[in-house]
């Protein structure tokens, strides 16, 4: 038979003196949106990664000293060229604007690349790789890239992306690249934020023609058939031209600019200067008639909204009473005792009494 025994806890070592009897352990130091905003102005990298992570805390006190930053760089902010670019996961977006990137670096621009990581549904976690995917941009002085999680925001537009493009126009950049998440719900809120859109494509053509979403073609002020190099050159050409022609079915854009359809390489270094060249004339074209500025401020009237629905939802949702009866809804709902629509109304008469 075993016996048994009560578990003895032996004294342990006691813990020896610091060696380093002067070290006081320092608080960090909380840096004040002044010398934040002197800093992001100086183009001090340091603080524009400060400012872009208060920006993206759910903290009150956070997003209060972000705003007050934001509201100081506006002056000097509105500077940039801002260009949006989406295409479907594989399409080779990041090798597009590693290459573009340095190309428009060589036309003397400074270029921010704000790219969003998809964030995984079930383990809310991001793998945040784009700077391990644009090596050569992400280390050039001239360069600054910044990957953010998705989150639940709209189709992977990360939720302070504008709020962002702010802070780096203040900071002296000349040209900004969004990349979208590229799974077809996140075109409309970058279509929103940026001067020009560019549509990434694979070399196809044909059939693959039916599977793309007339809304995105109608968005984009440039289609470039991407990864056209080696075997790919003839098939991209080919597509190129099955493009071309859907193009021509569409109405006239209020920019007056006509899309174009080009080819191009990434890896190959392929197509950048056409590419470029594109973007020049729209610049040129849109300042001529003034629709440059009047699409900016339609957009900063788009995001007062935005800003304003999300903000509403969030009111609802936080809402302690709604929570309450929230659950209870849905039970009935499921139960099949109410329709969605009579309970959405009474959770809103609930939260207006």
């Amino acid at each position: 038979m075993i016996k048994k025994t009560t578990p003895q806890i032996n004294k342990g070592v006691a813990t020896p003196k610091s060696i380093n009897t002067s070290f006081v352990r320092k608080r960090k130091k909380v840096l004040s949106v002044d010398t934040i905003v002197q800093g992001i102005l100086a183009g001090n990298r340091l603080m524009l990664s400060k400012a872009i992570t208060l920006i993206e805390s759910t903290k009150p006190a956070h997003q209060t000293k972000a705003q007050a930053i934001i509201n100081l760089c506006l002056p000097h902010s509105g500077n940039a060229f801002r260009l949006g670019i989406t295409g479907s996961p594989g399409v080779g977006k990041s090798t597009f604007i590693e290459t573009f990137g340095q190309f428009a670096i060589q036309e003397n621009k400074q270029i921010a690349v704000l790219a969003v990581d998809p964030t995984s549904q079930i383990s809310k976690g991001s793998i945040l790789g784009d700077k391990t995917r644009m090596m050569h941009l992400s280390t050039h002085s001239k360069a600054f890239i910044r990957p953010s999680p998705a989150g639940n925001s709209l189709g992977g537009v990360a939720r302070k992306t504008r709020e962002t493009i702010i802070l780096c126009e203040a900071a002296g950049f000349d040209l900004i690249i969004i990349e979208t998440v590229g799974v077809g719900q996140s075109e409309i809120a970058v279509h929103s934020m940026v001067d020009f859109f560019l549509l990434l494509l694979l070399p196809g053509g044909g059939d693959e023609l039916q599977g793309i979403k007339k809304g995105i073609v109608e968005m984009a002020d440039l289609i470039a058939i991407n990864k056209a190099d080696g075997e790919n050159a003839t098939k991209a050409k080919q597509s190129k031209s099955a493009y071309r022609n859907a193009l021509h079915l569409l109405p006239p854009q209020e920019s007056q600019w006509i899309p174009k359809v080009t080819t191009c390489s990434g890896l190959a270094n392929i197509g950048m200067e056409e590419i470029w060249k594109q973007l020049v004339l729209f610049k040129k074209l849109t300042k001529e008639n003034n629709f440059f500025i009047k699409n900016r401020k339609s957009q900063a009237a788009y995001w007062l909204h935005e800003t304003i629905q999300n903000q509403l939802k969030q009111l609802f949702y936080d809402n302690p009473t709604i929570k309450a009866a929230l659950k209870i809804t849905e039970e009935k709902i499921l139960a099949e005792e109410l329709s969605p629509f009579q309970g959405a109304e009474d959770l809103m008469k609930l939260f207006k009494s």
